[in-house]
């Protein structure tokens, strides 16, 4: 019952929408054919009742939506029906004649009971307007243009088509920051914000990509991101103009709009197309994943292979070394020998030359002996003079000899590979052999170069003749 406040006729909520409910029931009293797009089934599988979104589109743009009832034995008939005649099921996007009663209820307010569905409307405006667009795509040889770019092996630089304050876009980025703390993956991302859902959706994408392509080649991929979303919202990404953008891309674009069932246009034409941020995220981190294994395995093939390559050379090395020392000692050995043997040729011709001369002082003597006094006094004093004379001059000559001796056994210790080493020489080898020429050598070769006190490993980068040789 109404009541009057100062002076004005006063009625509760529960009056009017009680009132609203029996003018409808009044007015709308049988069941009537309806035509509309039902843009989401929402069907619940734990109850079997199915809650779906209609909607009614003029140009593109949503006159009218409304949410219906459709009871479980009806859904099940209905879904029978469809799946017998149109050999698939009751589904998101197409466009139905239904049979439905009106109803008001003053709690839940406007809805329709559907009873039944026409089969013979088949896809509605959403759904046609997707496949027209999917056939234009293909008739035009760019459906899959940009799924046929090269994606680079580590997909680093980032351009982010999203709103900032999309829930989404905060997932998006958490992926990324978890990676940088777990594993050290690090990315460059700069956001390009648009509108992603309603009427001026299209436009505003088409022009963040253009903005994009203008400095392409600060990025690698292109992350058209959304987080989640009634499909109403989705009917732009059904867009030819959108899709044909994102088909000629010059880099590839990846999508990650937020839901997992009808998968629109833009999706199917992009580079890659994950159901969620989250999870497009997770494909990029993945593509690092890809990339660090093989290093990682061949880091340690490398490390493996040097320390059995640096053995090997080690065991080489004290081979030749080895070698080396025989060698020496036997070339040592060998002008120890030469020596003696010249040592005892010049003690024995030394021998014979005093015994030589001692005879002929023998023989000088007798004949002194024989002459006269004054004669034997003056030749006596010649011959001593000569004796010493002949004693000095053996004495220097053994002197010498001596002196050559040491020389030349000087001169084999310091002809040794060890004392050349000492003085600042080295030996250059390649594969085990010691290089005379840089005819022997080409670039990137490695070297063993053998010092006094180690070996150095080194890399041929160029070589260069001397000028003796110009």
């Amino acid at each position: 019952m109404s009541e009057e406040i100062n002076g004005k006729k006063i009625f509760s909520l529960l009056e009017v929408t009680k009132s609203i409910q029996k003018t409808i029931a009044d007015r709308y009293k049988s069941s009537y054919w309806i035509k509309a797009e039902m843009n989401k089934l929402n069907y619940y599988r734990h109850s079997g009742h199915c809650y779906p979104e209609l909607v009614e589109k003029v140009n593109g743009k949503v006159v009218a939506q409304l949410r219906c009832n459709l009871w479980k034995d009806d859904y099940i008939k209905i879904n029978n029906t469809f799946q017998r005649i149109l050999k698939e099921p009751l589904k998101d996007g197409i466009k139905i004649l239904f049979l439905a009663t009106i109803n008001f209820h003053p709690e839940y307010g406007l809805s329709l009971r559907i009873i039944d569905i026409d089969p013979s409307f088949t896809l509605g405006d959403l759904e046609k307007e997707k496949q027209e667009t999917i056939k234009k795509l293909k008739d035009e040889g760019i459906y899959n243009r940009n799924k046929e770019l090269k994606l680079p092996i580590l997909p680093q630089r980032i351009a982010i088509i999203s709103v900032e304050t999309s829930k989404g876009y905060a997932d998006f980025l958490k992926v990324f920051e978890s990676a940088k703390i777990s594993w050290r993956y690090h990315f460059f991302y700069f956001l390009f914000p648009s509108l992603l859902q309603g009427d001026n959706a299209v436009p505003s994408l088409i022009k963040q990509l253009r903005r994009i392509k203008k400095v392409k080649q600060h990025f690698d991929v292109v992350a058209i991101i959304r987080g989640g979303g009634g499909d109403v919202g989705l009917s732009c990404y059904n867009s030819y103009s959108l899709a044909k953008e994102i088909a000629l891309f010059p880099i590839p674009v990846l999508s990650g709009i937020g839901h997992s069932t009808n998968e629109t246009v833009a999706e199917m034409i992009s580079f890659e197309n994950a159901i969620t941020p989250t999870k497009l995220a997770e494909l990029l981190i993945q593509k690092f994943h890809n990339f660090s294994v093989p290093v990682q395995k061949a880091e340690e093939k490398i490390i493996d292979k040097s320390k059995r390559l640096i053995k090997e050379e080690k065991t080489k090395f004290a081979s030749e070394v080895k070698l080396l020392r025989s060698v020496t000692q036997g070339i040592i050995i060998q002008n120890k020998n030469e020596v003696n043997q010249q040592a005892q040729a010049l003690f024995q011709q030394s021998r014979f030359r005093i015994r030589k001369e001692k005879d002929n002082l023998t023989f000088a003597g007798e004949q002194i002996r024989k002459g006269t006094y004054q004669f034997c006094t003056s030749e006596k004093q010649s011959i001593m003079q000569f004796a010493v004379n002949i004693k000095k001059d053996i004495a220097s000559y053994l002197k010498q000899l001596k002196l050559i001796l040491s020389g030349t056994e000087q001169n084999l210790i310091n002809l040794s590979p060890r004392s050349v080493l000492k003085r600042g020489y080295s030996i250059t080898q390649l594969n085990g052999k010691s290089i005379r020429t840089i005819d022997q050598l080409k670039e990137g070769e490695i070297l063993n170069t053998i010092l006094y006190e180690g070996i150095v490993l080194s890399s041929v980068k160029s070589t260069k003749k001397s000028l003796d040789n110009e």
